[in-house]
């Protein structure tokens, strides 16, 4: 019988590159991670890794092997969920990744009524940015992704991320993989479910002489001068969007947080673009004006097709869609399988 802890060692050394990135992302020393796959050598009866200079390749058999693992990992999954689904209750640990300002305005606001409803369920929240947050879930590190614009990841266009190492399940590695180009892509196993559509508006003191508008444009807001998020960023990008067409205009400030940006603003150090679903309530003295075109992100969830069944996603799910019916107009839940998409 072929020891998955083993294998898992083995498919991270291939999307790694080397023992010792494997053994980090595992929580293990190197030489338990080279113990583990020289048991695992043992039992299929063939050299996995070879010497290269001064790190390791996979053999040929290596190779074979790392490509079988997907089928054997979803498969390990699908039977733990098929025997957690007998129970009616959620029980046990949930690991969920997403992006801050969705822990924020969606999984926050979620977690009391579920700590009430379903005692015996713990949620493991952990912030990435959502190429981060979708290679963990490929690769079994998390259990649900809390992602925005995800056709546009890098890990779900092909090749970013190794098959071999999706489906790992629940007690799969906590680190990420790196990726192998050689791989097929994430969305072979991966379904998502939009859950709302995320849209920025601008925030001015009330004494601004724009305050009074019903919508702005980005030639009503030229003379003016910002505070924005950096470079890279979801809302970074909307603020070039939005003057793509015309000069920049003098950015002042460049902070992540939200509510810092909101205290600038209040405090007389420019305007800021801020998303809803990050958006605190606003202190007195403060405008939030609509902006034509609305510039706007789609939020999804994520999670492998191998745990459809978890009633632990399932009751998450529910409580993230009834958050979002109660709070904000969206269009309904459509769920895809991602490789449809």
């Amino acid at each position: 019988m072929i020891d998955a802890a083993a294998l898992r060692a083995l498919t991270l050394i291939a999307d790694t590159g080397s023992v010792a990135a494997a053994a980090e992302a595992l929580g293990f020393t190197p030489s338990a991670v080279s113990q583990q796959v020289k048991r695992l050598e043992a039992q299929v009866g063939v050299a996995l890794l070879a010497r290269a200079g001064r790190g390791v390749v996979l053999t040929s058999a290596g190779e074979s092997l790392c490509d079988a693992a997907p089928e054997v990992f979803a498969a390990m999954e699908r039977a733990a969920q098929a025997a957690v689904a007998r129970s009616a209750e959620p029980l046990g640990t949930l690991r969920v990744v997403a992006f801050s300002t969705a822990i924020r305005g969606l999984l926050v606001p979620c977690l009391p009524a579920l700590g009430v409803r379903h005692p015996a369920l713990t949620l493991e929240v952990r912030e990435q940015d959502p190429a981060e947050a979708a290679a963990a879930l490929a690769t079994g590190a998390a259990d649900l992704a809390l992602l925005h614009d995800s056709a546009a990841l890098p890990a779900w266009s092909g090749g970013s991320v190794r098959e071999t190492a999706i489906g790992a399940g629940a007690a799969g590695p906590r680190g990420t993989a790196r990726g192998s180009s050689g791989g097929s892509t994430v969305r072979r196993v991966v379904r998502t479910e939009q859950l709302s559509v995320d849209v920025g508006d601008v925030i001015v003191r009330a004494d601004h002489p724009l305050a009074g508008r019903p919508a702005v444009t980005a030639a009503d807001l030229r003379g003016d001068a910002w505070v924005t998020s950096p470079p890279g960023t979801a809302c970074h990008d909307w603020f070039r969007r939005l003057f793509a067409r015309s000069p920049q205009p003098e950015v002042r400030h460049r902070i992540d947080d939200f509510s810092t940006q909101i205290a600038l603003v209040a405090a007389g150090g420019g305007i800021a673009l801020v998303p809803r679903l990050a958006r605190p309530a606003l202190p007195a003295g403060l405008v939030a004006l609509p902006v034509s075109p609305a510039p706007t992100r789609t939020v999804e969830a994520a999670w492998r097709r191998s745990s459809q069944d978890s009633p632990a996603i399932r009751v998450v799910l529910a409580a993230l869609r009834a958050h979002v019916r109660a709070t904000a107009d969206s269009p309904a839940p459509c769920v895809t399988d991602a490789a449809s998409r």
